[in-house]
């Protein structure tokens, strides 16, 4: 048993208790009930990071829920890894649906089972651990700097500015992130992309109030029925958007990254089952995991108007709503996407209604170069930890502040997760293998080193 493997046996029911006491705070960024318990995750963070060896950590305050920042500088020559994460969950709710209760961690078949377990105390916990082992050990090759905040769950708010104001004591040379899933433990693989987002929502008038469908129906124009055959518009017979211009900017893969990606084990009928659905569609000339990771989208998140209560109420509506989101891929940029949208779907629309709509939100893709010595060092580093080279994926989800991280800081980012898409995040009964986050602490330390020795041009044995 090497010094690595070693450490994290001798120290695992202590990290383990440490985790559980991080977990217990239930630090949901969603709910104003909760303001004081993200200040005392942000304290207990700083705390760790402090007792763990860092030379500073500090509280920021912001509009919203508080940054952490730490640091550990060992020479102005080293290279410097600046670690990202978050502090925040998901609201537990429906808690009726929870087997234990979600903020009373456990460990039941080689999982810890909590709201958190991994998105994102336990993943982030993982990094916490390893600079501990680097400062107790006196094996720290960088300068590691941490900033962790309390918003990611609701959308990052104020991260953007905290970057931009602070950017010289962010400055580092890579991002490193465990926020993210792979394949597993036996299939290794690391997220080397993230697809964009852009999110509206639309409102279609018709008639200045409901009217009887009976008295009115056939002769005024029904705002549902038209939201209906816009959306349906919105893509042809072979899954391709009809929006003219938001395929302009969207940049091909190469066939040498789609070979890469079809390394990946996929069995059509279990994911099929696993979702409960008899059938796959999509873009024409694209796989399922192209589809999903590599290709642009649109979906209705959600649609509305009308009577929707108990019973029947035979009615007109005079307004009709839907939510729409559209993935993007490299290149495209959310707030164009959302202005061609919006141009399009304004244009469409039928006389006898009027139609609005609205850029809520979004984010840009981000892309990995697998040839960095960035990438190279989490590859090496998973397959020193796994004993196998990992695949690199493209997520089909999206983390926008990390192409503002490269925006703002122009600092790239290395999505080193270990979750599992099994992990049930967002959902009740959260989990997170007890290996994965003992081997992710390992793959950390692992990082480290082989970083270090790549950037000074040599190959770690």
């Amino acid at each position: 048993m090497d010094a690595i493997t070693n450490y994290i046996e001798t120290n695992k029911d202590r990290f383990l208790t440490e985790l559980f006491d991080l977990i217990r705070i239930p630090s949901v960024s969603a709910k104003e009930e909760n303001k004081a318990d993200m200040i005392k995750a942000a304290e207990f963070l700083k705390d760790s990071l402090l007792k763990a060896g860092a030379d500073k950590a500090e509280i920021y305050s912001t509009e919203g829920h508080p940054i952490l920042y730490g640091e550990k500088i060992i020479s102005a020559d080293a290279p410097t890894v600046l670690v990202y994460g978050h502090y925040d969950v998901q609201p537990a709710e429906p808690l009726e649906l929870w087997n234990t209760p979600p903020f009373e961690p456990v460990i039941k078949d080689g999982k810890i089972w909590a709201r958190g377990a991994d998105d994102d105390k336990g993943q982030l916990f993982m990094h916490v651990k390893a600079f501990e082992y680097m400062c107790k050990t006196g094996d720290m090759s960088c300068n590691v700097k941490f900033m962790i905040e309390g918003e990611e769950e609701v959308g990052s708010v104020n991260l953007e500015k905290f970057c931009t104001e602070n950017k010289a004591m962010l400055t580092a040379d890579v991002i490193l992130i465990s926020d993210t899933t792979m394949i597993s433990l036996e299939t290794p693989s690391i997220t080397s992309g993230l697809r964009g987002l852009s999110y509206v929502q639309v409102e279609v008038s018709g008639p200045n109030r409901d009217l009887h469908s009976g008295l009115y129906g056939g002769a005024v124009v029904n705002p549902c029925n038209v939201l209906c055959e816009m959306i349906a518009s919105l893509k042809d017979n072979k899954g391709k958007i009809t929006i003219p211009g938001f395929y302009d900017d969207v940049k091909e893969c190469s066939s040498d990254e789609r070979e890469a990606m079809a390394q990946r084990p996929f069995s059509r009928d279990k994911f099929m089952q696993s979702v409960g659905v008899s059938s796959l569609n999509g873009e024409d000339g694209y796989s399922d995991l192209e589809r999903i990771g590599i290709r642009p989208t649109l979906d209705i998140n959600g649609i509305w108007g009308g009577y929707t209560g108990e019973g029947a109420k035979t009615i007109l509506p005079a307004k009709a709503y839907a939510k729409i989101s559209m993935r993007l891929v490299p290149y495209q940029k959310a707030e164009i996407i959302a202005e061609l949208f919006i141009k399009h779907f304004t244009s469409i629309a039928p006389a006898g209604v009027t139609v609005s709509a609205e850029f809520l939100h979004g984010g840009e893709a981000y892309v990995s170069p697998l040839n960095t010595h960035e990438y190279l060092a989490a590859s090496q580093s998973v397959e020193q930890t796994l004993n196998k080279k990992p695949i690199p994926v493209r997520s089909g989800g999206s983390i926008p502040i990390v192409s503002t991280f490269e925006k703002v800081l122009g600092i790239k980012s290395i999505l080193l997760g270990f979750g599992l898409e099994s992990d049930a995040i967002h959902s009740p009964n959260e989990n997170y293998p007890l290996d994965n986050f003992l081997k992710g602490i390992e793959t950390v330390i692992n990082y480290y080193k082989n970083y270090v020795f790549l950037k000074k041009g040599k190959s770690q044995e």
